[in-house]
C-alpha cells in the first residue's frame, strides 16, 4: 500500500490517494519517517528487525522443518532470549512454517509368512536406559521417477540416534544388513552391555545372514507379535520424519547419489543438530553425551 502511494503521490497527492485506500495519512508519513530513520522505530519494532535475519538462519540450517516452537528453543540455546509468541509472530510475517507430516506409504517390508520368528522382547515399550541396550530396525523408499531406491535404518532407542544406515536400489537382504554392519562396526567395541534388536516381520530381518550376523555380534533379536505398525513405532517414527523433512520436501528425486548424499547430510543434521521433544528438545548426540559424563563422574560401586 505504501509503494502504491509512493508510485502515484506525484500525480494525485497523498491525501486524496488516503481518502480511497484504508490508511490514514499520519500512518504513511510515519512509516516513511522510520524508513529514512530507522531509530525512529519503536523499540518493539527495532527488535524485530533483529530478529528476523536470526530467525531466518535458523529456520534454513534445520533443513527449513522447524515451526514456531522449535525455533525459539534453537534461538534461547544459542543466547538470544525472545519468547515464543515473538517467534510466532515473526515467523507468520515473514510467511515460514514448519513441516507438517503426513501418512502416506509404501510396504517395503516383505513378510516372511511360514518362517520361525523370535520372539517379542519388546512388546511395543520402546524405552531404555543407556545406549546400545535396544535398538530398532526398519526399511523405507524415496520414488526416483517411475523407479524407487530404498533406505534402511538402525536407530538407538535410548537417544533416538541414527547408528546405521543404508540406501540400495534393490530391497535385496544384503541392505538392512550393510545397515546393521554399520551400526555394529561404529557402536560395538570390546565388551558389550546385553544389546536387544527390533524389527518387524520383514524378510530382510529373518534372513539366514542378518540372523547369524547378530548372534556373532551377541545381539539378542526380537520381532514384533502382532503384525502392524505399532510393533515398531519408533523405527516408523524416525523413518517419517526422514520423509516429511528431506525426501518430500526436495523431492521429486530422479537421481540415486542425490537422495544418497542428501541422506547423508539428513542423518548428520539429525544425530547432532535436530532437537528432539521426547528426550527433552536437545540433540541425539547431546542426550548420549550427557548419559557418558554423569556415569564417568559417578563413583566406582554407586
Amino acid at each position: 500500500m505504501v509503494a502504491f502511494i509512493d508510485d502515484h503521490r506525484a500525480e494525485y497527492g497523498v491525501e486524496p490517494i488516503c481518502r480511497v485506500l484504508p490508511i490514514a495519512p499520519s500512518t504513511y508519513y510515519a512509516f516513511k519517517a522510520v524508513e529514512a530513520d530507522p531509530t525512529k522505530a519503536s523499540i518493539r519494532a527495532q527488535r524485530d528487525e533483529l530478529l528476523k535475519p536470526e530467525i531466518w538462519r535458523v529456520f534454513k540450517q534445520n533443513f527449513g522443518v522447524y515451526g514456531a516452537r522449535k525455533v525459539w528453543l534453537q534461538l534461547n540455546r544459542e543466547g538470544v532470549p525472545v519468547a515464543r509468541c515473538t517467534v510466532a509472530r515473526l515467523m507468520r510475517e515473514m510467511s515460514l512454517h514448519g513441516a507438517v507430516r503426513g501418512r502416506t506409504f509404501k510396504v517395503t517390508t516383505q513378510a516372511a509368512e511360514g518362517v520361525e520368528r523370535p520372539m517379542d522382547l519388546v512388546d511395543r515399550d520402546f524405552t531404555a536406559s543407556r545406549p546400545n541396550e535396544l535398538w530398532v530396525s526398519d526399511l523405507t523408499y524415496v520414488r526416483l521417477g517411475s523407479s524407487f531406491c530404498y533406505v534402511a535404518f538402525v536407530i538407538d532407542v535410548f537417544a533416538r540416534m541414527i547408528v546405521g544406515w543404508q540406501i540400495s536400489m534393490s530391497l535385496r537382504s544384503e541392505l538392512a544388513l550393510d545397515a546393521l554392519e554399520q551400526a555394529i562396526t561404529e557402536r560395538l567395541g570390546g565388551e558389550a552391555e546385553a544389546l536387544v534388536h527390533h524389527s518387524d516381520r520383514g524378510g530382510q530381518y529373518l534372513s539366514l545372514r542378518y540372523t547369524e550376523r547378530l548372534a556373532l555380534a551377541g545381539i539378542e533379536p526380537s520381532v514384533g507379535s502382532r503384525g502392524d505398525s505399532y510393533d515398531n513405532a519408533l523405527a516408523e517414527t524416525v523413518i517419517g520424519l526422514y520423509k516429511t523433512e528431506l525426501v518430500y520436501p526436495q523431492g521429486p528425486w530422479t537421481r540415486f547419489e542425490d537422495v544418497e548424499l542428501a541422506t547423508l547430510e539428513w542423518v548428520w543434521w539429525f544425530n547432532n543438530h535436530r532437537l528432539l521433544t521426547p528426550i527433552g528438545d536437545i540433540p541425539p548426540k547431546e542426550f548420549e553425551e550427557q548419559y557418558h559424563s554423569r556415569h564417568a563422574t559417578q563413583p566406582v560401586g554407586s
